[in-house]
């Protein structure tokens, strides 16, 4: 006999797609591991293409 099913075990942020779909995992990908969440980008990016800028000390007198 199956057991009932456990609503707190179910994952609640499990994507819901259209009948027939399937929802995209490791299983269906031409790698293995998780899928980047940054699409289709290369590793290490150029410095010239960081959004990041040095922070600046301004000392107060």
């Amino acid at each position: 006999m199956a057991k009932a099913a456990r609503p707190e075990r179910i994952d609640p942020h499990w994507p819901v797609v259209p009948e027939g779909e399937h929802v995209v995992s490791e299983l269906a990908s031409d790698s293995q591991g998780a899928q980047s969440p940054f699409g289709v980008v290369t590793f290490p990016l150029a410095a010239e293409d960081l959004p990041y800028r040095h922070p600046v000390t301004e000392i107060n007198r």
